[in-house]
């Protein structure tokens, strides 16, 4: 798999509660230079980083992150300020409790609710695969692909563990054909990435494959 064809599908991310804006900007550089489908980044930073980025580059932001259980009225007002502030894509947490009490309608109208709020921009809803049972996550499958969501996302990279081969298998198998999937967290080599696109993945949510091919350029081994 060429390298480039693999750029195209990061969401080259940097969400670390320290991240400056020289952190984002050198982020946005490296977005643009390598051709990455989009940086994720803190929300806070969305308005400098479209404005310096332009048109140049997809800017993503997360919402309800990293714990997924603010109220949804707030997760609607955060996505309304992202979308006015110049956010192209939302990658938002999903109440996990919620789910576990199994209020699966309340689950997937939140989701709904932050679609509208988009305006049209692209959606992701990120499950938190590491917290969930196997019949969570084939539950979840189907909500998402019910809610008009673009995407369904493993991981926070937050919690207790990231994307697995066995989770992008299983959102494969459970969701439907328009839904695509996004594998995010512990995505720690080429190897890795190019394993997730094999099994189904159009979207990979890493810092650390720019790095891999910045480190090569420059002849170091990473």
């Amino acid at each position: 798999m060429e390298i480039k064809s693999i750029l195209a599908k990061v969401d080259h991310t940097v969400l670390g509660q320290a991240s400056t804006w020289s952190d984002i900007k050198a982020l946005c550089d490296d977005g643009i230079k390598y051709g990455c489908a989009s940086v994720c980044i803190p929300p806070s930073y969305v308005k400098q980083a479209k404005e310096y980025v332009g048109e140049s580059l997809k800017i993503c932001t997360v919402i309800g992150f990293p714990n997924g259980y603010n109220t949804t009225a707030v997760k609607c007002f955060e996505t309304e300020e992202a979308v006015k502030n110049g956010a192209d894509e939302i990658d938002m947490v999903i109440n996990i409790g919620m789910l576990r009490d199994k209020r699966y309608d309340d689950v997937l109208n939140e989701i709904k609710e932050i679609r509208k709020s988009c305006n049209g921009k692209l959606l992701k809803v990120i499950i938190e695969t590491c917290l969930l049972t196997e019949e969570e996550k084939v539950k979840m499958c189907e909500i998402v692909s019910a809610s008009g969501a673009d995407y369904i996302k493993t991981s926070t990279g937050f919690s207790t563990g990231g994307a697995t081969p066995e989770d992008i298998k299983l959102f494969a198998q459970n969701v439907a054909p328009h839904l695509k999937i996004k594998a995010a967290g512990g995505i720690s080599s080429i190897e890795d990435a190019e394993n997730f696109i094999r099994l189904g993945a159009d979207r990979l949510g890493t810092s650390r494959i720019v790095k891999i091919v910045k480190n090569e350029e420059c002849g170091n081994i990473y």
